[in-house]
């Protein structure tokens, strides 16, 4: 993507549910991010795109391409090209997820390959599936899906297994997948000569913990996890050589009562000394300071809106997407992380995901 100075607005694509995937939203819309204010406006030059099921987006690391997912079942990705004037244009079609509701996508830092983690679906389990890019950044070949195993003790969301994010770690050595259904975290290593993987663990977290996402502290050593079922957020150990993840501490992901809640998006901050966690029920964004291996509650405030799922990270603020309010938000990270409202919100109908550029 091309660099910007600092006094440059930011560009933010986010993401939304339409109206053949349960939505609202008009699918990935374009707004600005004004730098030192965190105010936030809808970029009037840049039509939205009408792409079903928009519920994760994903830039390549040189190209000007952005890949969503379309959580649709059966599921299908999208890839589309950013314009020097900021408009997008569909890069081919939409090809197969390979699986059900794909939830989230990465693409590997060599720029080859794209990796999507599908959901599933009460009949279909999990999976990763990869997808062959081309000098452009187009995918053009489904080569390889790992399916996941398992289930958990929660009635009615650990059937089966659920694949909900896939990432790279930090040294690039391995693919890891997040498994709320299996309570599992699957390691895996890419042959990026033919786009398949190979199972190297099965991390196994929690009973019932159900993990939704990963996010690595600086270093790669410490990785947080926002555990979707049990509404806690756990720090663990991170072996590079291995891929393996070893549990040390968990906290609740809030401190509002008498609600049923579930974590969403989780972000770590560049500094490692915090992260921060987005709460759907107690409709909160709540703040953890790091110390040594715990996390320590510091703060925790609205989201702005109802059911926030998404959280990014954009010039020391966080961006929230609030699904059920149709409200994205700006909040101001301070010295000590702890988090100030920065903005009013602004209207991106079923936004469930941003993406900074």
């Amino acid at each position: 993507m091309p660099t910007r100075s600092s006094t440059d607005e930011v560009a933010v694509l986010t993401g939304s549910y339409t109206p053949d995937s349960g939505g609202d939203g008009a699918g990935i819309a374009a707004l600005r991010l004004a730098p030192g204010t965190g105010h936030l406006t809808h970029d009037t030059g840049v039509p939205p795109v009408p792409v079903s099921g928009a519920s994760f987006l994903a830039a390549h690391p040189r190209l000007d391409v952005v890949y969503s997912t379309n959580e649709t079942d059966p599921g299908t990705v999208s890839a589309l090209v950013r314009h020097d004037d900021g408009q997008l244009s569909p890069l081919g079609g939409p090809l197969s997820s390979g699986g059900a509701n794909p939830c989230h996508l990465t693409v590997h830092p060599e720029g080859g390959w794209l990796l999507t983690a599908n959901y599933g679906s009460d009949t279909a389990p999990g999976s990763v599936a990869v997808h062959r890019l081309d000098a452009d950044g187009r995918p053009v070949e489904l080569t390889d899906i790992a399916v996941h195993e398992g289930s958990g003790p929660i009635a009615g969301r650990q059937e089966n297994s659920h694949a909900h994010q896939v990432l790279v770690d930090p040294a690039g050595c391995y693919v890891l997948a997040t498994d709320l259904g299996a309570d599992a975290v699957f390691t895996y290593r890419l042959d990026t000569r033919t786009g398949t993987l190979e199972r190297t663990a099965v991390n196994r977290l929690r009973p019932g913990s159900g993990p939704r996402h990963l996010a690595f502290a600086p270093g790669g050593e410490l990785v947080f996890s926002a555990d979707e079922l049990s509404s806690t957020v756990t720090c663990h150990r991170y072996d590079t050589g291995t891929g393996t993840l070893t549990g040390l501490s968990s906290v609740p992901a809030t401190a509002v009562p008498d609600v049923t809640n579930q974590p969403g998006g989780i972000v770590a901050s560049p500094c490692g000394r915090f992260v921060w966690v987005t709460n759907r029920g107690a409709d909160t964004v709540a703040a953890f300071r790091v110390t040594g291996t715990t996390l320590d509650p510091i703060d925790e405030m609205s989201a702005g809106g109802t059911w926030p799922r998404g959280l990014t990270y954009a010039d020391d603020h966080l961006l929230v997407a609030n699904q059920h309010s149709g409200t994205f938000v700006a909040l101001r990270v301070l010295d000590d992380g702890a988090l100030r409202q920065a903005g009013p919100a602004v209207s991106v109908p079923s936004v469930v995901c941003a993406l900074v550029l």
